[in-house]
């Protein structure tokens, strides 16, 4: 199976397909995720992408990140 991901997809999606998704991201730096109810409301509606331009991440590295882990990052 191939674990691919969209950046423009929500959050709670991505962590819906991809559990691990939420242990990639806490190691990214992304630590408001793992909180209890942050999945459910805020990440309904924030993106990869979003998340990356408001913690004014470097997006190649959050992709190579998740490319080490299996996954293939779609635009």
């Amino acid at each position: 199976m191939n674990k691919v991901l969209r950046m423009d997809e929500s959050i709670f999606e991505l962590v819906s397909r991809h559990p691990e998704v939420t242990g990639i991201m806490v190691e990214l730096g992304f630590h408001d995720i793992a909180k209890p109810g942050m999945l459910q409301t805020a990440g309904r509606f924030m993106t990869l992408s979003k998340g990356i331009k408001l913690r004014r991440m470097d997006p190649d590295t959050v992709r190579q990140t998740f490319q080490r882990h299996g996954f293939e990052v779609l635009e």
